[in-house]
């Protein structure tokens, strides 16, 4: 006789698919907290296309990469990444677009929490918000203390 897993078992299933999809090398961009000008290189290195647009307090980079996920990246006046966001079918590598943020990030999705579906994190220094089902991610990543003056987390989408 067959079963039909429960909404328990597929909940437990999401959070190590999301941990493993971050872990996995995919897809690359600017790091957190570091110089837009690697976005150029990494636009290259991917077969990326990229949009440029500015804003009143900052720049957004949005890489549409071949497998379908966009990675924006949000660049104050100081030319420094202080918010990274994703929505797609693949989660990006986020050791690379989390940079020096990441070993952090890994820790703190290590504990437990509530939810299988979407995952919060909020430190001093980084907050991560992501979510998602399978070909269905998004996430955005943030340092509250470098977002520009007039800039809200709404508008890191």
């Amino acid at each position: 006789m067959r079963t039909v897993p429960s909404a328990i078992n597929v909940k437990k299933c999401v959070f190590p698919v999301l941990l493993i999809a971050a872990l996995s090398p995919r897809i690359a961009a600017a790091a957190l907290g570091e110089p837009e000008t690697s976005v150029q290189t990494e636009m290259a290195r991917l077969h990326a296309s990229i949009a440029v647009s500015e804003h009143a307090n900052y720049r957004l980079h949005e890489l549409h990469l071949t497998s379908g996920t966009v990675v924006r990246e949000f660049a104050g006046s100081d030319g420094k990444v202080f918010a990274v966001a994703w929505s797609g079918p693949a989660v990006p590598n986020l050791r690379e677009i989390l940079g020096q943020y990441f070993d952090s990030y890994v820790t703190a999705a290590k504990a437990p929490h509530s939810g299988h579906h979407h995952l919060q994190i909020r430190q001093g220094d980084l907050v991560v918000q992501a979510g998602g089902h399978m070909r269905s991610f998004a996430g955005v990543a943030y340092l509250p203390q470098a977002l520009p003056s007039g800039v809200s987390v709404g508008d890191l989408h």
